[in-house]
């Protein structure tokens, strides 16, 4: 079975780099994987992080768009709690007009950030208390103009109405995350480079695929985010990978947020304002060389029975990093 490649991008910042530098980067990634034959390129959202610059993806994907020309472009995702259904709506449609066919919508259900951040994107719509489910619901019937004659928005339209609206996606890392996806019909993207517990991974795919009811979609599709390193030698690959950290918060109240550095966990819990303990340990990531990641990357895709994942080089030099890309393009040949 086939397997197609993606990359989400998540334009990280290095010290000494302006975020224009970092930006740029991102733009010449996109146009690398074009070239190379990469299905999708998504960018994420993330706040008050001083190691990525993503902020808005919204922003970020016009631009990527008009740099490139047949290259899925989207969201990895947008933080749909934060926003109003509508306007999500309404960027998606203009993005989807000026790139028809070409537009995908991940919707994420992490906050993207540290707990001041989420209030200060929350404070106009405090008190709502709706859930994500209901806006992702809401969302759909927006990008779908499918708005009943019972719901209290029933006539407004989204303006401009696209030839084709973008491909909407749910990203997660939990089992209720695949529930939810299954009970819209909807793809869903497991998202692995943080939820490293692999046993959650496999059980929520089985659940979403066991739960799966026909909309969108007519049968389940599943995808993985995995964090892979591709260099010329094991202890290259090896070295790289141990670059890569990740920091557990176990909030008091039972929450555990994931983060990638031991700075951002200890904000995350001073601004959490409930008592907390960190873990940090090195990253779970697929490294190697080429032949080495393609073996392991065909277990996955055995393991799962999955058809497409999504790659991200947690790398910080940019070079290593569009090198990654290439020598895993290298292992599958993606050229047409």
């Amino acid at each position: 079975m086939t397997l197609k490649l993606s990359i989400l991008d998540q334009s990280p910042i290095q010290e000494g780099e302006t975020a224009t530098e970092a930006f740029l980067h991102t733009i010449a990634l996109v146009k690398k994987a074009e070239q190379l034959g990469y299905h999708r390129f998504w960018v994420s959202e993330h706040h008050d992080l001083d190691h990525v610059v993503g902020s808005s993806p919204e922003v970020l994907i016009a631009h990527l768009l008009a740099k490139t020309t047949r290259i899925r472009i989207g969201s990895g995702g947008v933080m749909l709690q934060h926003y109003s259904p509508y306007k999500v709506a309404e960027n998606f449609h203009v993005l989807a007009s000026l790139a028809p066919g070409r537009v995908d919508l991940g919707i994420g259900r992490a906050p993207g950030g540290l707990p001041l951040s989420t209030k200060a994107l929350q404070q106009e719509s405090a008190g709502t208390n709706r859930t994500l489910a209901e806006k992702l619901e809401e969302l759909e019937h927006f990008l779908h103009d499918e708005l009943t004659p019972a719901h209290s928005l029933y006539g407004v339209k989204v303006i401009p109405t696209p030839p084709q609206p973008a491909d909407l996606f749910l990203l997660g890392t939990s089992i209720e995350s695949a529930e939810l996806a299954a009970s819209r019909g909807i793809p869903y993207v497991f998202a692995l480079f943080i939820n490293q517990d692999e046993t959650v991974g496999q059980t929520a795919i089985e659940a979403y695929r066991k739960q799966f009811r026909p909309g969108r979609i007519a049968t389940p599709q599943a995808l993985l985010a995995l964090s892979v390193i591709v260099a010329d030698t094991e202890e290259e690959a090896a070295q790289l990978a141990k670059e890569s950290k990740v920091a557990k918060i176990h909030l008091q109240s039972g929450k555990t947020v994931t983060v990638t550095s031991l700075k951002k966990a200890e904000e995350f819990g001073l601004q959490s304002v409930e008592p907390y303990t960190i873990e940090v340990k090195e990253a779970n990531v697929i490294h190697g060389t080429k032949d080495t990641v393609q073996e392991k990357l065909t277990a996955i895709q055995e393991q799962y029975a999955i058809e497409e994942v999504i790659i991200t080089a947690p790398i910080k030099d940019f070079q290593k990093r569009v090198l990654s890309y290439e020598r895993l393009r290298e292992a599958y040949n993606l050229f047409s």
